[in-house]
């Protein structure tokens, strides 16, 4: 049985080499900044930070070994005064001759900054041999942070977005980036990418604050506004399957989409629900099937598997009870997989917010 746990500061060479096979926005693939992410993540379960600061972590690991094949992560809050989450707002402008009696449609894009600290669902990875499989870790490593959400929802914002991957080339180039953004910033897509982690200035004050028309940009580059890289589409479908609709914002440095929704019309987030751990259940079929979660401290442990809701209890297997470290009476969560929820079983890697 796997089990998805908090990200722990012994994970850090396994993540780095996750890291390492995909570009992801929300899981650097640099030791340092890793592991300085690592501490914010143990911090923010802890919640010895501010809510809107934190940034949570989780692993996925493999039941005999304790290998980490897996991650994925939330930030409870993106885009603030102090570092602004930088979009391309995507319009579309009409422009008509009554002279010629003709006119033409255009798509405009230009440099907007989000202060709104909305929650964002990123930085999914999983290692390609474990993609496609019976055990659907990929839905599994999505769906848990929905359903952390729904534990508490009060401390994450009311709006949740999802940025997903755009089409790099294979040495890690976009040709958006280098026909837009390196017209005005002289740095390569990685470094800017990587520098605007921690800031943001550079580029506010560099690229121009007007609607820039996209018909002057070479069709290569036009072509990526709004794409997305096909190793990110299965976690785009997970997204709108869970209600979430595109808002015309792509990322500025590879032109990925984003979605949002609202957290409580999120049906993960709304089939969460507390009770109380009570074990002897049998692992069987004809049992519904949830996300079983628990949390002490900085510990967070959760399981995909059948459960039993009987008044104020959550019935699981003695099983479940020994993976997920429970006592009888402890508080756990369980989020119901059924209806539109339990349809989006194969995510494959990406950075999604998926």
């Amino acid at each position: 049985m796997f089990m998805v746990r908090n990200a722990i500061t012994d994970d850090h060479d396994s993540l780095l080499r996750l890291a390492k096979t995909v570009y992801s926005n929300n899981l650097p693939a640099d030791p340092l900044p890793l592991r300085d992410l690592l501490v914010k993540s143990r911090r923010s379960f802890l919640g010895k930070i501010p809510p809107r600061d934190r940034q949570y972590v989780f692993s996925v690991v493999e039941p005999e070994s304790g290998k980490v094949v897996g991650t994925s992560s939330l930030i409870a809050g993106k885009g603030t005064e102090e570092l602004p989450r930088l979009v391309l707002k995507v319009r579309k402008r009409e422009h008509y001759s009554r002279d010629l009696q003709s006119g033409h449609v255009q798509i405009t894009l230009q440099l907007c900054q989000d202060v709104s600290a909305s929650t964002e669902v990123g930085g999914l990875v999983l290692a390609s041999a474990y993609r496609g499989t019976p055990d659907r870790l990929g839905s599994l490593l999505s769906k848990v942070r929905f359903s952390y959400i729904g534990m508490r929802p009060q401390e994450f914002s009311d709006k949740i977005i999802g940025e997903i991957m755009g089409t790099l080339t294979p040495d890690g180039r976009t040709m958006l980036w280098d026909h837009l953004g390196r017209r005005f910033i002289n740095l390569s897509y990685k470094e800017a990418d990587a520098f605007s982690r921690t800031s943001k200035e550079f580029i506010t004050s560099l690229f121009p604050d007007v609607e820039i028309y996209a018909s002057l940009l070479p069709a290569e580059a036009r072509r990526l506004i709004g794409h997305v890289s096909p190793d990110a589409v299965p976690a785009l479908r997970m997204l709108e399957r869970l209600g979430f609709h595109h808002n015309d914002e792509v990322d500025p440095f590879d032109g990925g989409p984003y979605l949002e929704a609202q957290r409580d019309e999120i049906p993960l987030v709304k089939a969460t629900r507390g009770g109380e751990a009570v074990g002897g259940l049998d692992d069987s079929d004809r049992h519904p099937t949830g996300i079983v979660c628990m949390q002490k401290g900085a510990d967070f442990r959760a399981v995909r598997c059948p459960y039993l809701l009987d008044g104020d209890s959550v019935k699981v297997s003695d099983r479940v009870m020994d993976t997920l470290k429970l006592t009888s009476g402890m508080t756990v969560h369980v989020t119901a997989l059924e209806g539109p929820a339990a349809e989006t079983d194969q995510v494959s890697h990406g950075s999604v917010g998926a």
